[in-house]
């Protein structure tokens, strides 16, 4: 059993499919590959806060608490990959018992999960991965991104590129599309003041498509491009103004034409009337990739301009109106451009014979214009439409907006409303960030990321920070895993010690110890493919 409790994931998924067969029993199918993981976590900190990179990008696994920490049991049986079997079922428990969090026991994953030829159906709450980005060393992506605790839901996707037979093969589309409910509505009721917003039960749909030019398998050069698209909608608002006055509660509209607003990208808001734009917190992302894949090194370039409602979806706004009886009427062909400032841009460049040092990104991101700082919309006596103040990741309906138990759902260099006092605000989305990471492996039991953002933030339009602040945030962080022979193998501790410096986070100094422990369970299929594997 050594060797079952220190296999790597793909191993593990390897060994189950070297070990299937078509005359395997359903029982055998769904314990095939079993794993289990044993987790526990201690951070401890000086300071206001955790520092950014011990508490960011974990799926919500984290607390800005200067002292906290978690006990954490999984199992899992992953989708595996293989053409034995037309259909695959995959399913997963992962619950955590916290110090010092938002919630003092908390499920982080229970989901089940079927796949049919290249498609598959996920019901429950699942960690997704970053696409199109370095799931190690990128601050992450700006709209699905891995900041915030997963959302239950019902997703259909294509999770990996299937090639489509025209073209020569030439092209390949992977996406998904989701429907789901956010739990934090009690959290946001406890965590916010008297009298300030907050949101129960609020509804969830993202969808996104990608499209690969290349064959990745045959040439060195391909290219990814696609959108990402989400939006927050339906549940129920509480102290919320509105255009006809102040409202303690309203109930956000759930029936069939919200759905069908949250996925076509159109609707209205609650009271909105001539001015109405779209339903819900709508957002999203361009994304595109260019890789280069060769021998001794992969080197890809990556861009993420992200939009919120139609200003920026096309870079343009229609601005032809009338005057006087016709201020409602399109009159002629007329459109407002706005510029190509905001975006993500990015290296991954990945050294395969190097050891010491065979990962880097680097990462600049620009969120300043948001459309401009004027906002507009035509009148009886005056036909001008500018559509600017995007106000990133905020709503003026939806408290928090783009987040999940108060951690941003996108990038964390959007100042997450967990770091506000009483108030589901995102304080920060007007900022210039420069980004490094770096990896290596200097034994084959020992491998260590670094990573060092510097930030400055212009608060929002709303609220400006004055005068501006800075910020840089540091992480060098370690984990070796033990041999086989150690304690029946599977272990691994990791170590970590991060620091803030500035004004937007604080001055915060801190360590974080984890101790894994992982393994297949010891089924009766488990063992066979333990024999297979050998």
């Amino acid at each position: 059993m050594a060797l079952a409790l220190s296999m790597t994931a793909p191993q593990l998924m390897a060994a189950g499919w070297e070990g299937s067969d078509s005359k395997q029993s359903i029982g055998e199918r769904l314990t095939d590959s079993l794993t289990y993981k044993v987790e526990a976590q201690v951070s401890l900190s000086t300071g206001d806060n955790t520092p950014l990179w011990l508490n960011a990008n974990k799926y919500g696994l984290s607390s800005l608490k200067t002292a906290n920490g978690y006990m954490r049991m999984a199992v899992e049986r992953p989708l595996l990959d293989g053409d034995d079997h037309k259909w695959e079922i995959a399913y997963g428990a992962d619950i955590v018992v916290p110090v010092n969090y938002t919630s003092k026991f908390f499920v982080q994953q229970l989901y089940g999960e079927v796949r049919w030829l290249h498609g598959a159906l996920t019901i429950g709450q699942k960690e997704q991965p970053l696409q199109l980005k370095n799931q190690r060393l990128s601050t992450g992506s700006q709209t699905f991104g891995i900041n915030a605790r997963p959302v239950p839901q019902v997703r259909l996707s294509l999770p990996d590129y299937w090639v489509i037979p025209i073209l020569n093969r030439w092209l390949s589309i992977k996406g998904h599309i989701a429907y789901g409910m956010c739990t934090d509505g009690k959290w946001q009721e406890n965590f916010v003041k008297e009298g300030n917003r907050y949101t129960k039960n609020t509804l969830y749909h993202g969808k996104a498509g990608y499209l690969r030019i290349g064959k990745p398998e045959y040439y060195p050069v391909s290219f990814e491009a696609g959108v990402e698209m989400a939006c927050i909608f339906g549940g129920t608002l509480y102290n919320v103004g509105t255009n006809s006055g102040f409202e303690q509660k309203i109930d956000g509209e759930k029936d069939l034409k919200a759905f069908w607003s949250a996925l076509v990208f159109a609707g209205d808001d609650i009271g909105e009337t001539d001015y109405a734009n779209v339903a819900g917190d709508q957002l999203g992302s361009w994304v595109a990739r260019l890789n280069f894949n060769y021998d001794d090194f992969a080197l890809s370039f990556y861009y993420d301009h992200y939009f919120e409602d139609h200003s920026q979806v096309a870079q343009f706004d229609y601005d032809g109106y009338g005057v006087g009886e016709e201020w409602m009427v399109k009159k002629k062909k007329k459109y407002h451009i706005y510029k190509l400032k905001d975006m993500m841009l990015g290296i991954d460049l990945k050294l395969k014979n190097a050891r010491l040092l065979n990962n880097i990104v680097a990462e600049y991101i620009y969120t300043k214009y948001q459309s401009s700082s004027v906002y507009h919309d035509h009148t009886y006596n005056l036909s001008d439409h500018i559509a600017g103040i995007d106000n990133y990741y905020n709503h003026y309906l939806y408290a928090g907006g783009w987040q999940h138990w108060g951690q941003v759902m996108g990038n964390p260099l959007y100042l997450s409303p967990i770091y506000q006092d009483g108030e589901l605000y995102v304080a920060n989305n007007r900022f210039v960030a420069f980004h490094l990471g770096l990896a290596g492996d200097p034994t084959e039991n020992l491998n260590y990321r670094f990573l060092a953002t510097w930030q400055k933030g212009w608060g929002t339009y709303e609220s400006p920070y004055v005068p501006r602040r800075t910020n840089i945030s540091l992480m060098a962080e370690t984990t070796y895993s033990f041999d086989d022979a150690f304690l029946g193998g599977g272990w691994s501790v990791k170590g970590a010690l991060g620091w803030d410096h500035g004004k937007i986070y604080g001055n915060n100094f801190g360590g974080q110890l984890t101790i894994t422990k992982r393994g297949l369970i010891p089924t009766k299929k488990n063992k066979e493919n333990l024999r297979n594997y050998r």
